[in-house]
């Protein structure tokens, strides 16, 4: 074989270096979206902790350089540090409230920061060398403490975004007129980044909140409300040297905070290499996991000894690497070396620096309530169900919230605990994280109750024990007529939680026969009978629909509403040969109803009866809620609402 033909190694798109100029303009894409996250962090801290102009100016060239260190390391990567993606690196948020919480306790300014950078040190390396053990640790961050976090951790937040917009220009809450003024610069902010994410997508509703930061600076100097005159007195050309603000010193409720902050940095990468891996087309494997949580530690750590903060990966540019389709590490790469350049340009950094507090407040606030959004998102995969959790999410918010709206409890402690009680989010973290590994982890778990048989609530472990005719006689109501699926899902015993039940009874249905489903499809009564036929003479189990189906306002049928229905009805049941079955919410509507029956009857038979399966299961999840036993525990709503026809 001659070498013309010899086979040529291709190159995967992550490891692909397209050509310069395009590359440069990708990166810089990079920039724009990262940079308003980037900067809104060290002036959030550096105003909570009344740094002066020119510290400030420092602290925000310190993160951008930083930044651009850390994004190398992780894009590009040596030895085992790295995880050679496109994954921006960034200040994480979750360290903005423990930061604050360190260096008021310090005494606030620049001194208070040294505790901080010391800790912040210390935390880098014990993330650097416990990387490649991380993955065992992962079970004690379940999506019911990862969730808390985030929920904490935004909402805690606002109270920062608060004080930007209610600072007036000497330092104290503004009042009367330049109240009023703060209050309209912020919600003026978060209205066009509202306005923005409203009709814009793709790359401009990425960029929403820089947006919203430089229109609301330059509307604010138009209108005397800012000012550039630092930007002149900054020089062009400025290095950031290590411990610029003095030596680090170590306190050890520091340190604990900071590694609290790491723990949940380390999650939230995890999820960003996955995040990547599959947008990019790589399969994640532990290796690439390590070399990630790595480059966050080495990062962290450079961070601490260069005046900065705690990195994580950014999801904003995650998402930017999937609109744009270029999956190139190399122009993540060049994004860093951008970074890097604007961090040694104080003029930039004093850009930055003069945005006006109520502009700022304003931004941040559309931030760190999206923070805690995407922790509702996380708690919603949890089993709130489980009392535990519900346990676990309320004691940690409501601890966490204590300590934000009444700062003066950490006085209250002694001094080495002063600083955990000064955060929300560090004394929320630390609750959800504790109280997950009581409940969830020490000693055997009798388990919650998740089920209501007869007059009593039924445990988990009690489920787990029935023998199979018990089983079918505590759930047989899931279902009308046929018990073949409760059976089904007795056999997949055990179940570790009410999640685990729920599913069981879900892949049941879907594992009968398509004989089994048919006669259990007609059992079910159809709907235009439910809502239609005779009350004297129903069935317990009709009754029952009936209670299921209140949220079409039946007594507000007109004739032409039922004609309607019966004519739907007659037509599927002529096609099909069956009753058209439909699973009822507390939001459903008649005119909902109509429609999704003439759908039905335009499809296929085997379209459909996939369909009506999926509307059986459907019935037997909403009365699953019922049988379901609350934190309280009390019965569902439903339940209630069928109780109400006793």
């Amino acid at each position: 074989m001659s070498a013309s033909s010899a086979p040529q190694r291709v190159i995967h798109p992550v490891d692909q270096v397209p050509p310069a100029p395009r590359l440069a303009v990708l990166g810089v894409q990079h920039v724009l979206a990262f940079y308003a996250g980037a900067v809104i962090v060290p002036i959030v801290i550096g105003g909570a902790l009344h740094l002066s102009t020119a510290e400030l100016v420092h602290l925000i060239n310190a993160d951008l350089f930083t930044c651009g260190i850390a994004t190398i390391l992780q894009s590009v990567g040596f030895w085992r540090v790295g995880v050679r993606l496109p994954l921006v690196q960034g200040v994480t948020f979750t360290a903005v409230s423990p930061i604050i919480a360190i260096g008021l306790a310090n005494g606030g300014g620049t001194a208070g920061l040294l505790e901080v950078y010391g800790s912040i040190i210390v935390a880098g390396l014990v993330t650097f060398v416990a990387a490649p053990y991380f993955s065992k640790l992962l079970r004690f961050f379940p999506p019911v403490v990862t969730g808390t976090l985030l929920t904490i951790m935004g909402t805690t937040l606002l109270s920062v975004s608060a004080g930007d917009i209610v600072r007036g220009a000497s330092g104290d809450t503004a009042s009367g007129g330049e109240l009023s003024r703060n209050l309209a610069y912020a919600l003026a902010t978060l209205a066009l980044i509202v306005l923005i994410q409203r009709f814009f997508k793709g790359f401009m509703a990425t960029i929403a909140v820089l947006i919203g930061l430089v229109a609301g600076t330059l509307v604010a100097l138009v209108l005397g409300d800012a000012s550039f005159s630092q930007v002149g007195d900054a020089s062009w050309v400025g290095l950031t040297t290590p411990f610029f603000f003095g030596l680090p010193q170590f306190g050890v409720a520091s340190i604990i905070s900071m590694l609290v902050v790491m723990a949940i940095t380390a999650v939230e990468t995890t999820g960003d290499v996955f995040a990547t891996g599959e947008v990019v087309g790589k399969r994640i494997r532990p290796g690439h996991v390590a070399a990630a949580l790595r480059a966050d530690g080495l990062s962290t750590m450079l961070g601490g000894i260069f005046n900065s903060f705690p990195y994580t990966g950014f999801a904003q540019n995650v998402g930017l690497v999937r609109l744009t389709r270029v999956k190139s590490r190399w122009v993540v790469a060049m994004a860093g070396c951008i970074m890097i350049v604007l961090g040694l340009i104080p003029k930039a950094g004093a850009v930055v620096a003069a945005i006006p507090g109520p502009v700022l407040g304003g931004a941040s606030l559309a931030m760190f309530a999206n923070v805690a959004v995407v922790g509702l998102q996380t708690l919603a995969k949890a089993d709130m169900h489980d009392n535990a959790n519900v346990v676990i999410v309320s004691t940690s918010l409501a601890l966490a919230m204590l300590v934000t709206l009444q700062p003066g409890i950490a006085d209250a402690v002694p001094a080495w605990a002063s600083i955990l009680f000064g955060s929300g989010v560090t004394i929320g973290s630390l609750t959800a994280i504790i109280l997950n590994i009581v409940f969830h982890h020490l000693g055997r778990r009798s388990g919650p109750d998740v089920a209501l048989a007869g007059e009593r609530s039924v445990s988990l472990d009690e489920v787990n024990r029935m023998d199979q005719a018990q089983f079918v006689d505590a759930f047989r109501g899931l279902y009308v007529g046929e018990t073949w699926p409760v059976e089904e899902a007795w056999r997949r015993r055990p179940f570790a939680s009410a999640a685990d039940l729920r599913a069981a009874f879900q892949e049941a249905i879907l594992a009968g026969t398509p004989d089994q489903q048919r006669a259990l499809i007609r059992s079910y009564t159809d709907i235009s009978d439910l809502l239609l036929g005779d009350s004297r003479g129903r069935s317990d189990e009709e009754t029952r629909a009936i209670a299921e189906t209140g949220s079409l306002a039946l007594s507000r049928m007109d004739d032409a509403d039922r004609s309607a229905l019966s004519e739907a009805a007659s037509a599927y049941r002529e096609k099909f040969g069956q009753p058209l079955v439909v699973a009822i919410t507390n939001q459903t509507t008649l005119p909902q109803v109509l429609a999704d029956a003439w759908r039905r009857v335009e499809s296929s038979p085997g379209r459909e009866h996939h369909k009506a399966v999926g509307e059986v299961a459907n019935i037997a999840d909403r009365r699953f809620d019922t049988l379901v036993a609350d934190a309280n525990p009390i019965r569902s709503a439903w339940a209630r609402k069928f109780e109400s026809l006793d």
